[in-house]
């Protein structure tokens, strides 16, 4: 990662999910990244709408030129990156991986403007709607709304190794020297 902001955020992020392959929702705290809020965002993920808005900060409402709740995320991109993006979005969601991408959108000017996406996964629980967090970060500060994120480059952060607690196995001895051992399913 290479903005500051971007960096803070999935250090908080990663605390929070101690262990864990994601943390759950409920545990983030907006107050701990006041600083960030105004570059991060949430999204849903609904069959027939994709990835709407849930929040959106204001600086990346301001960045667009309109309010962006219920807004798919995908329709922010060129149509050459919709494809991919919708993608990326699915194996953050469905894999719990770290997603950081590289993006250039166009100023009103049309001049070109650089930001760097991060991605990352909420818990996936049952009843509830799958959801992951994100945070946009301008490469330069951008004076003009933007238009048509374009996907320049991205990759995906490996699982941490999880923590395996050692298990004792016990020996049952059953019917005529039949052995079984309790353990792992």
């Amino acid at each position: 990662m290479k903005h500051p902001s971007n960096r803070t955020f999935f250090a908080y992020w990663d605390e929070k999910r101690d262990g864990e392959r994601a943390p759950d929702r409920r545990v983030i705290e907006p107050s701990a990244v006041r600083q960030l809020l105004g570059d991060i965002f949430v999204l849903s993920y609904e069959p027939e709408r994709g990835y709407p808005f849930r929040v959106a900060g204001t600086r990346i409402c301001a960045l667009l030129d309109r309010d962006l709740k219920g807004e798919n995320f995908s329709t922010l991109f060129a149509a050459a990156s919709r494809a991919q993006i919708t993608d990326m979005l699915g194996i953050v969601s469905d894999e719990l991986l770290v997603a950081v991408a590289g993006l250039t959108a166009t100023e009103r000017n049309g001049s070109l403007a650089h930001f760097e996406l991060l991605l990352l996964p909420f818990n996936n629980r049952t009843h509830t709607p799958t959801s992951l967090t994100g945070l946009l970060a301008p490469m330069q500060p951008s004076r003009q709304p933007v238009i048509d994120f374009t996907l320049t480059s991205w990759r995906y952060l490996n699982h941490p190794p999880q923590r395996f607690v050692p298990r004792a196995l016990k020996k049952l001895e059953i019917a005529r020297g039949f052995m079984v051992y309790e353990g792992l399913r």
